[in-house]
C-alpha cells in the first residue's frame, strides 16, 4: 500500500514516541487536528499502526532478574504454504515475543523471554525442537541490551537516548 508523506511523517513521529498527542502532530505535520486524528485512526485501521509500545530497561527492575533468547531455527518448509505454516505454529507459542523469516544459514529467528535459561531450554527442546519441519536450532542469551528499538541503554544523565535515522 502507497502510503502518503504526511501519513508517513505521521508514522515517523509515532514511531519515535507512540504517546505523541494529536496536537503536537499536528503543529510538527503543519496539519489540523482533525485531519491528523483522521489519518491515525486510518492507519490503525489498515493494521499500518499495529501497536504502541514502551521500551524498557528490564535491568533496572528489581523483581525482573529474566532470561531473553533469540533462536534460530532450521526448518524444512511445506509445500504450498512455505515457512507460512511451521512460523505459525511458533508464533503461537506464548513463550514467543518476536519471530522472524530470516535469510542466511537459518530460516526463522525466534525471540523469547523465560524466568531462567532451564525454562528456556526446556522450551526449545520439548515445543520448538518436537515440531516435525524443525531441522535444528542455535539458542543465543541477550547478556546486555545496548540499545533497543532506536533507544540507547546506559547513561542516566543523558536525556536524548533515542536515535531516529530517518529512511
Amino acid at each position: 500500500m502507497k502510503v502518503e508523506n504526511k501519513k508517513l511523517e505521521v508514522l515517523r513521529l509515532l514511531e519515535e514516541n507512540g504517546r505523541m498527542d494529536v496536537s503536537t502532530i499536528a503543529k510538527m505535520v503543519d496539519e489540523k487536528e482533525k485531519k491528523v486524528q483522521s489519518m491515525i485512526d486510518e492507519l490503525e485501521e489498515e493494521n499500518i499502526i499495529v501497536s504502541y509500545a514502551a521500551v524498557v530497561d528490564w535491568s533496572k527492575v528489581n523483581e525482573r532478574e529474566g532470561v531473553t533468547a533469540m533462536i534460530d531455527v532450521k526448518v524444512t518448509p511445506q509445500r504450498g504454504v512455505g515457512f507460512d505454516e511451521v512460523a505459525e505454529r511458533i508464533y503461537r507459542f506464548p513463550e514467543v515475543k518476536a519471530l522472524y523469516l530470516v535469510s542466511g544459514a537459518y530460516d526463522l529467528s525466534v525471540v523469547i523471554d523465560g524466568n531462567t535459561m532451564s525454562e528456556i531450554a526446556n522450551f526449545v527442546s520439548e515445543k520448538l525442537s518436537a515440531l516435525d519441519s524443525v531441522i535444528s536450532t542455535t539458542t543465543h542469551f541477550r547478556l546486555k541490551t545496548y540499545k533497543h528499538d532506536g533507544v540507547v541503554f546506559g547513561d542516566e544523565d543523558d536525556d536524548d537516548k533515542r536515535i531516529v535515522v530517518a529512511p
